[in-house]
């Protein structure tokens, strides 16, 4: 199983930025283009309910399989084939308090399985191509 991980450090508060993420259908911060709106009419902190990505690539489809007030985060997985060879796919996104300056310290992480020869180009894909990209645009969100 492949881990991929980035994590930084955002000048506001781990309440300021969970406010922004908490909800799995607000995810316009994640970008120009990017949207989600949940099915069925579920509420964005409800697990098992799922969101449907609009991209300017393509449409996606993501379940939330845990969702935490307390440890600000949630988890979830594709519904469907994702988007990448890759299968098995589960992302966990938590914000931690820095108590030092009141700052929160941002993770965001996937584990998946894919082909021996894809695993690093993946794991960096993830990484710089996704998780660093969009965790520059929450910390332009939450500056605005």
């Amino acid at each position: 199983m492949a881990r991929a991980y980035y994590s930084t450090v955002f000048e506001q508060s781990a309440d300021t930025v969970w406010r922004t993420i908490r909800s799995f259908d607000h995810y316009a911060w994640a970008g120009t283009g990017i949207d989600a709106e949940m099915e069925d009419g579920r509420s964005g902190d409800a697990v098992g309910s799922v969101r449907q990505v609009v991209t300017p690539d393509q449409p996606l489809r993501q379940r939330l399989l845990a969702h935490s007030d307390l440890d600000r985060s949630y988890s979830y997985e594709f519904c469907d084939s994702a988007p990448f060879p890759v299968h098995d796919y589960q992302a966990t996104l938590r914000i931690t308090p820095i108590t030092d300056g009141d700052r929160a310290f941002v993770e965001w992480w996937a584990t998946f399985d894919c082909a021996e020869s894809e695993r690093d180009h993946l794991i960096d894909h993830f990484e710089r191509k996704g998780f660093a990209i969009w965790l520059a645009s929450l910390r332009t969100h939450v500056q605005a």
